[in-house]
């Protein structure tokens, strides 16, 4: 039980870390794959009451939160360009037969 609060407070203070000092230099898959990594080693230690168990549910939760965090860069992605063809739709509508400026 020693171990696991032991490592649970190192990837907390970890998380905690990134959070503050990283904050727009780490990529949305960057963030999900830290995340996941962290959890599923929590998680892992605590099903698999090893070192093996937090190593296999690290590598898992890293690759999971890897897929979720570029889901997420894509959805907000897909926003932006949304947003930028419907502003330029409506420049169109309002000045007609001249060229969208941006």
């Amino acid at each position: 039980m020693k171990k696991i609060t032991i490592l649970f407070s190192l990837m907390l203070a970890f998380l905690v870390g990134i959070n503050f000092k990283a904050e727009a230099q780490i990529s949305k898959q960057g963030k999900g794959a830290i995340i996941g990594g962290a959890g599923g080693a929590v998680a892992g230690a605590l099903i698999g009451k090893s070192v093996g168990g937090a190593v296999i549910g690290g590598a898992i939760g890293a690759g999971g939160g890897y897929i979720i965090g570029n889901e997420a860069r894509k959805r907000e992605e897909k926003r932006k360009r949304e947003a930028y063809l419907e502003r330029r739709r409506a420049w169109k509508r309002a000045h007609p037969g001249k060229a969208y400026p941006y």
